[in-house]
């Protein structure tokens, strides 16, 4: 007898054989280590170990750019590059990059070593990358807009041979730092041969285990960390997801992601090993709103790779064009999101780690019902779900995710200690192989397909963006009038995820500021790891083991702060209403920041799609930023 409303019928007699089980092997051995109790059967255990794991295909043992210069050799006046107008073929794209290669090779660059790139999006970014793997190192993405403190440490971490800027962007670099600026070695490079490079040219053979990028993450212990990525991980990465997505030399890729995040390797590499065309878009027209649907029409984008949560913003602009496939990442799909975006269109859940070269599972095309799943396995990869024993669970019991197969990092940079705790030894498969402990929690359903369930760990995902908590909140705890910090991703309000800090003063000082807190973490952390509020307690509340009591912090009143000062015109009237309906709060007052209230920039598009409709102004995001006040907009 069972709950018909809990249970069905499968469930309940798999859960009674394994009962059976469980029973019988305590009744021949009872002194067995309770770990080692086998509550599953050989098939259910074959099959959650081999029969839902990525399919076996033979990919090109390959380094990138050898397949790139293959698809050269395939279509050389194929559209490669698109940007604001200005379009770069194959085979222009690859002269420029094998000249740059030649001139790097000659300042000493070669497999094994690390350039830093501190550049804007351009097609000039993209060349560059490119030339770095053509001369065999592995290029270091600095996005310039972080804080200085940032880019110093990140420079500083990586040790790169080289570091590259441009003339726009040469005031980034810290002090101290010989940068090449492109402007001023265009000369050089222009004498170079723009033939491909063999490893004759090389400073040594390039292999595809070789490293192709490092990638800084949130690091918990207040420092980013370095991922450092292989070629052949992401060959086998590019051409999976060619035919999964169906891309082909008619497609048109959207390189969203920030070059800065392993989220653009996804779009870049696919595009280019399918004769397809990369379509990059300067940063202020890749802001979520209308300027990204006006450039997703105009340029005739076939694929893009989205964080869940843009998608209301681009509703609001106007949407996306049907014919558009569409693949959500970064984080969790509400299903209300994948019901309305999957209509008409060929939408896929896509889940993977840094660690794992960006993607290592995706869904089957979402159907708009039910939670969406992570899917399975992409080629040549193991997912397992296993308990603290390392030991597989049962179908619909949850247990941490690991990873294995092609795809894995080869480690963290520097930091073998870190590597040797979260890349492990895989008992399940050949000799010598790893797997990674992803942190994530998930559970298998009945198809094999997997479900996220939540985090082992305190890291979190805000707005598509991995956040180690550890790392804000060392960096909170730096500002001289805190004593103690905890730092959390509430979601108070239903889709809208924040980070809040709450802070003890030192020496119960009565003067500590939010605001003033908020501004320092500012200085550090680049804006998507600022939390939306800083509360300020007399202490953290603990449980009765001494830890901080996370279910009794209270929520941040965003209006403690408003000011008084009323509107004074009906703009300013206006204005106000637009930062109260979109912050959920009562009133605004001219003074006050619409960061300080809560906002971060996702937010920040909506009130500036808010602003063209009520009041028909066209306002660059930019100047949101240096006036977020109703009063200095």
């Amino acid at each position: 007898e069972f709950a018909t409303d809990l249970f069905d019928r499968v469930s309940v007699e798999e859960l009674a054989g394994r009962f059976g089980r469980l029973l019988s092997v305590v009744v021949a051995d009872p002194d067995v280590r309770v770990g080692r109790l086998e509550v599953l059967s050989a098939g259910e255990r074959g099959e959650l170990l081999s029969g839902w794991q990525g399919e076996r295909v033979g990919v090109p043992w390959a380094s990138l750019p050898v397949v790139f210069e293959r698809q050269v050799g395939r279509s050389p006046d194929a559209v490669a590059v698109s940007f604001e107008g200005v379009e770069l073929s194959y085979a222009e794209l690859n002269a420029r990059a094998n000249r740059l290669a030649r001139f790097l090779v000659g300042c000493g660059v070669g497999p094994e070593g690390r350039v830093a790139l501190v550049l804007p999006r351009s097609p000039e970014l993209v060349t560059v990358m490119l030339a770095v793997l053509k001369a065999g190192a592995a290029y270091v993405p600095v996005d310039p807009q972080y804080p200085a403190e940032r880019i110093a440490y990140m420079l500083q971490d990586a040790t790169p041979a080289v570091v590259i800027t441009s003339e726009a962007v040469r005031e980034t670099v810290p002090d101290g730092v010989t940068a090449l600026v492109l402007e001023d070695i265009a000369d050089g490079v222009a004498v170079e041969s723009g033939a491909d490079l063999s490893d004759a040219d090389r400073r040594c053979a390039l292999s595809p285990l070789h490293p192709a990028y490092v990638i800084y993450t949130s690091g918990s212990t207040g420092r980013p960390k370095g991922v450092v990525v292989g070629h052949a991980g992401v060959v086998n990465l590019a051409l999976d997801h060619v035919a999964r997505l169906g891309i082909d030399e008619r497609s048109r890729l959207l390189q969203f992601a920030s070059p800065s995040f392993d989220a653009a390797v996804a779009d870049m590499w696919p595009a280019w090993l399918a004769g397809a065309t990369l379509v990059l878009g300067a940063a202020e027209r890749l802001v979520p709103g209308p300027e990204l649907v006006r450039l997703v029409g105009e340029c005739g984008v076939t694929h893009a790779t989205l964080p869940p949560a843009t998608l209301p913003v681009l509703a609001e602009a106007g949407g996306l064009p049907e014919r558009l496939t569409l693949v959500v990442a970064g984080e969790v799909c509400p299903p209300e999101v994948a019901r309305q975006w999957s209509r008409g269109r060929r939408m896929v859940n896509i889940y993977g780690p840094t660690e794992a070269t960006v993607a290592s599972t995706a869904s089957v095309p979402l159907s708009g019902e039910g939670v969406p799943p992570i899917g399975l396995p992409v080629w040549n990869t193991c997912a397992y779900v296993l308990d603290a024993g390392l030991c597989p669970v049962p179908v619909g019991v949850a247990g941490e995710l690991y990873l294995a197969g092609a795809q894995l990092a080869r480690g963290y940079l520097n930091r073998p200690g870190l590597t040797a705790e979260r890349f492990v030894a895989d008992p399940f498969g050949e000799p010598g192989a790893r797997m990674y402990r992803t942190g994530d929690v998930v559970r298998r359903r009945r198809d094999g397909q997997l479900e996220y369930v939540g985090r082992a760990d305190e890291q979190v995902k805000v707005r598509g963006f991995r956040v180690e908590l550890g790392e804000i909140e060392a960096v909170v705890a730096g500002h001289p009038q805190v004593s103690q910090v905890t730092v959390m991703a509430r979601e108070d309000q239903p889709g809208e995820k924040r980070l809040v800090a709450y802070v003890v003063p030192a020496g119960g000082q009565d003067s500590l500021e939010g605001a003033d807190v908020r501004r320092y973490v500012g200085s550090v952390l680049p804006e998507f790891m600022v939390p939306a509020a800083v509360v300020v307690l007399p202490e953290l509340p603990l449980t009765a083991h001494r830890k901080v009591d996370r279910r009794a912090l209270p929520a941040p009143d965003y209006t403690a702060a408003v000011s008084s000062r009323a509107p004074r015109s009906e703009r300013e009237r206006a204005l106000c209403e637009i930062f109260a309906e979109v912050l959920g709060v009562e009133r605004v007052g001219i003074d006050d920041s619409f960061f300080d209230l809560g906002g971060h920039s996702l937010l920040a598009t909506r009130v500036i799609s808010r602003i063209r409709t009520v009041l028909n102004v066209e306002l660059p995001l930019r100047s949101f930023f240096e006036g977020p006040t109703v009063e200095r907009l």
